[in-house]
């Protein structure tokens, strides 16, 4: 029925169509994807790709088409934030007590530590006011950790008993604080970054503070983590350079530890990239870019976090204060220098991976260069063939050729000497 045919003549035209430019389009950029399509977010082993897609990857599975279209349509893999988020601060007075960080502690816990030469205390669960009767005694040194600046109701009965300056409690709760030592006369406060590192989820930081007094350390940490148990071997242990020291050389060496794990970290960002390396050199695999970018942006945040120690412990070692004493101050000149070699490596490795980033996408370049080579030199050979057919393919009358008996044979003889030769030619200069 002719009325039925018609309307189907457009829908059957538009599948031809489709069939014959979009399905074969798809399976060569499923061809080329490997070189340079994005990579998939991959999460628990399982892809996941937009709702709205699922009729494409269902209409397209017979034709092996679900890993491309996934590539097109999937999201990527989120990266590690660099900066806090501190929207609900805008707009308060300096000085309020909002917390702004990811990390948060439901019950805040204190430990204690007092000792001098001859006797160590060592206290867990602490209150506020149970600590303050080890800090009146001159004689001893006492040691103060708070694990957890979330609470702005413990942090403000902290800075009442020990008579804190409010806006340093709102640095103490900003967790994204920039390295720094500010002088109160009475204390010093200092704000540095902690940086670990796994294989899994690669750098992170978080914010450490200290308050350094005439007979007292109080240090600040985000979470339960703890960093500095070596410290507390050495205080528990007699005959320690620690025991016989003051406050400032205990602050000394909280700093010492902190820039000490800095190179623990930097080993681990260095074996990444060696690993890195030898990958880019054996081939550009699909996750190769994706590797590349959070690794550019974990040492973007170890230079955040370790560049602003170089002005923190320089100031440290020339602060005129009877806060801190001449001789400690010259055990600081050796952590200025571990400083600026943790520095030079961060340097150095922002260097190795913009090179990464340039050779990969050097391979890419290759590739389709190589790709591209071959396609035109197909096309090339072609060229005088489709000369050959198209001259005996006109509709002229008198062409003696197309009626001589060995016409035919003879032709596809001329064809196949013109495409060896243009073949051996190609070989010849080294283009194959």
């Amino acid at each position: 029925d002719n009325n039925i045919v018609r309307p189907l003549c457009p829908l059957s035209f538009m599948s031809l169509m489709f069939f014959t430019s979009f399905v074969p389009s798809l399976c060569l950029l499923n061809n080329l994807s490997y070189f340079s399509k994005e990579p998939e977010y991959v999460k628990d082993e399982t892809t996941i790709a937009p709702p709205a897609e699922s009729f494409a990857l269902n209409f397209l599975a017979s034709l092996d088409m679900k890993k491309l279209v996934c590539s097109i349509f999937s999201w990527s893999k989120p990266m590690s934030t660099i900066l806090k988020k501190r929207g609900n601060k805008i707009g308060l007075p300096a000085g309020s007590l909002i917390h702004v960080g990811d990390i948060t502690q439901p019950n805040i816990s204190i430990s204690m530590i007092d000792y001098d030469q001859k006797k160590v205390i060592e206290r867990n669960d602490l209150t506020i006011e149970e600590c303050l009767q080890f800090m009146d005694n001159q004689t001893t040194t006492t040691w103060i950790n708070i694990r957890g600046i979330n609470d702005p109701h413990v942090m403000e009965m902290i800075g009442h008993h020990f008579r804190l300056h409010p806006l340093l409690l709102e640095d103490v709760m900003n967790a994204g604080q920039r390295s720094k030592l500010d002088d109160y006369k009475d204390y010093l406060f200092i704000v540095m970054r902690m940086l670990t590192y796994s294989s899994e989820v690669g750098v992170q930081d978080q914010q450490v503070s200290f308050i350094l007094g005439k007979n007292y350390v109080i240090s600040f940490l985000e979470d339960s983590l703890d960093f500095f148990e070596c410290i507390r071997v050495r205080i528990r242990t007699g005959n320690t350079r620690i025991r016989t020291m003051g406050a400032d050389y205990l602050c000394y060496a909280l700093i010492d530890t902190i820039v000490d794990h800095y190179f623990v970290i930097l080993e681990g960002v260095d074996k990444e990239l060696e690993a890195l390396e030898e990958l880019l050199m054996q081939g550009s695999g699909a996750n190769v870019m994706r590797r590349i970018q959070h690794l550019k942006r974990e040492i973007i945040l170890l230079r955040k976090s370790v560049w602003p120690m170089r002005e923190v412990i320089n100031n440290f070692r020339r602060l005129e204060t009877p806060l801190v004493t001449p001789n400690t101050q010259l055990f600081m000149h050796d952590v200025y220098d571990h400083t600026i070699q943790a520095i030079d490596t961060i340097e150095s490795f922002r260097d190795i991976a913009s090179g990464m980033l340039d050779v990969y996408l050097s391979n890419i370049s290759y590739h389709m260069n190589e790709i591209m080579k071959v396609l035109t030199i197909v096309a090339t050979i072609f060229v005088p063939l489709t000369f050959i057919a198209s001259l005996y393919g006109m509709n002229f009358d008198h062409m003696p050729e197309l009626h001589s008996k060995w016409g035919y044979p003879f032709v596809l003889g001329i064809m196949l000497v013109v495409g060896l030769s243009m073949l051996l030619y190609f070989r010849r200069k080294k283009w194959l």
